[in-house]
């Protein structure tokens, strides 16, 4: 199958219309990673921000100029508004900032509300279709491919057909490649949208693109109808970050336009590479993934109740919309109080067990899962700990590493107001018995560093062993102080990360717990 061509557009503002979500700020060195990431996948276009407005995307575009970046798929775009009004084109400072980022492709965005011509740029309608037609001219004259952003198109379109529709054909009697119908305040619906879309690509005949803000959590969607009425360009985000609610999801978007529609908008084989691209996007905004994002998210092809996995035994297409690994993601099953045997059996493959013929065993460790859950447990999130838990039922489990004597912790207040935790714990492990003592920041990191000294010695794997996250929750139906503390430990050795779970009325006995179904782990996994 054929690649991608100019005939249908991805262009991805990010690093512009991202960047503007809350908690997200971009070094310029951040900003030339994604860049990098999203050529990567493919994308047709980046749009690197406001050059001459904003002084990082000023010097992104000058280091981009100067080697920085090389892009193998990508047009980088410098994004940026129309003269002002009143003012000379090849006068206006901020127009020239457009020229001098070296960007090849030039986004501009025009006011296409009649209301915000007026009210928000102070100028009359006849004085904004010039500085459209000026701007887009000038920039064609200069040798860029230039884009109108028809800014609050939909709104404006429904107050002022004639004037909206104006605006666009300024554009393109300037030499504008494509008119974009911006949804600014995300307000649209899908077949409202799809309408005016159809309407204006009829009564026009220009090319047309979509942008859409998530307001009304219809941005995906929208964009999908608006290529459905005749758009044949996407503007999108990493992960729909943006300003408010978000934009339309590059990567959901991608995804139908690929697998349900059959279009092929990125390079082949490219498709495969979304969850990955998605989540390492994710790391450089410093935003946690979201697990049920669709197509990328964690839990995309994570099925929980027992019914699903029981269809999903005899064919895995019976409750997955795709195949998993066409957008490089996984399928899980989770093992809950709402599993049935399939459940079971599912997780014992994905643990490397055959379970077929042992009906007496996955009908026990489906009882002693619910019976946990029921007391507070969750296995979903725990792998490791529902691994431990299914192979001690098969008998399948090897002599643990160690076994506890006792532990104690004590806390410390001391006189200066330092306030510091020391463990002591009795473990027998190699046919010794072993006491060791350790100081920590609180009472789980002093149990943790008193057991790994205690057992180094003898675990010759230990020191790869790493802490990677601990998470608490109290569980609200055991209120007050008689509630039970449900904690998950992630651990590392460098090379794979595995979650144990541990449940108690005391957090230190929970966290000991967790703790130790982690060493068991990795000790099983270590042969």
């Amino acid at each position: 199958m054929a690649g991608p061509t100019d005939a249908f557009h991805v262009y991805d503002t990010t690093l512009r219309d991202g960047a503007q979500r809350e908690g997200i700020s971009y070094s310029v060195t951040d900003k030339l990673a994604v860049a990098r990431l999203l050529d990567g996948l493919g994308v047709g276009f980046i749009e690197g921000g406001w050059p001459g407005a904003m002084p990082k995307d000023t010097e992104f575009f000058a280091r981009a100029a100067a080697g920085d970046l090389e892009l193998k798929h990508a047009k980088l775009v410098a994004f940026g508004a129309t003269r002002k009004a009143g003012v000379k084109v090849e006068e206006d400072p901020q127009v020239k900032a457009l020229l001098d980022s070296q960007a090849p492709v030039v986004t501009l965005v025009a006011k296409s509300d009649l209301r915000h011509i007026e009210r928000a740029l102070r100028t009359d309608s006849g004085e904004n279709l010039k500085m459209v037609r000026d701007t887009v001219r000038f920039l064609k004259d200069h040798g860029r491919r230039v884009f109108l952003d028809a800014e609050h198109f939909f709104d404006g379109y429904a107050f002022s057909p004639d004037t909206s529709l104006r605006v666009l054909e300024s554009a393109v009697e300037g030499g504008a490649d494509v008119v974009v119908l911006c949804d600014t305040n995300g307000g649209q619906l899908p077949l409202g949208l799809a309408e005016t879309v159809a309407e204006v690509v009829a009564k026009t005949g220009f090319r047309v693109g979509i942008h859409c803000q998530d307001d009304t959590s219809c941005a995906v969607a929208n964009t999908l109808a608006a290529v459905q009425a005749g758009a044949t360009h996407v503007q999108c985000t990493a992960n729909g970050y943006g300003e408010r609610a978000g934009n339309a999801d590059l990567f959901a978007v991608v995804g139908n336009l690929v697998t349900k529609l059959g279009m092929e908008v990125l390079p082949i084989g490219a498709l495969a590479e979304l969850t990955r691209v998605s989540h390492a996007l994710a790391e450089i905004a410093n935003i946690a993934p979201d697990t049920h994002q669709a197509y990328v998210g964690s839990s995309a092809f994570a099925h929980k109740a027992g019914l699903h996995a029981s269809a999903i035994k005899v064919d895995p297409e019976l409750y997955n919309h795709i195949d998993p690994d066409t957008v490089g993601n996984d399928m899980r099953v989770l093992v809950t109080e709402m599993a049935g045997r399939a459940s079971i059996e599912l997780k014992g493959r994905e643990f490397g067990l055959d379970l077929a013929g042992r009906g007496t065993e996955v009908g026990s460790a489906l009882k002693r899962v619910k019976e946990l859950e029921a007391k507070g447990w969750s296995f979903e999130a725990a792998d490791a700990s529902m691994e431990l838990l299914l192979r001690s039922e098969l008998s399948e489990l090897d002599t643990p590493p160690f076994t506890l004597e006792s532990y104690r912790v004590v806390l410390d207040h001391r006189s200066d107001g330092e306030i510091v935790s020391e463990a002591t714990v009795k473990v027998h492990v190699a046919g010794e018995r072993v006491i060791a003592t350790a100081e920590g920041i609180g009472p789980v990191h002093a149990l943790d560093a008193a057991l790994r000294k205690a057992l180094l010695p003898h675990l010759s794997w230990l020191d790869t062993v790493e802490l990677a996250d601990y998470k608490v929750r109290i569980l609200t139906e055991h209120p007050g102080t008689d509630a039970v503390t449900r904690v998950l430990v992630e651990s590392t050795d460098g090379e794979r990360e595995w979650t144990t779970v541990g449940v108690h009325g005391n957090i230190v006995e929970a966290s000991w717990l967790a703790l130790c179904d982690a060493l068991v782990h990795k000790s099983m996994r270590s042969g």
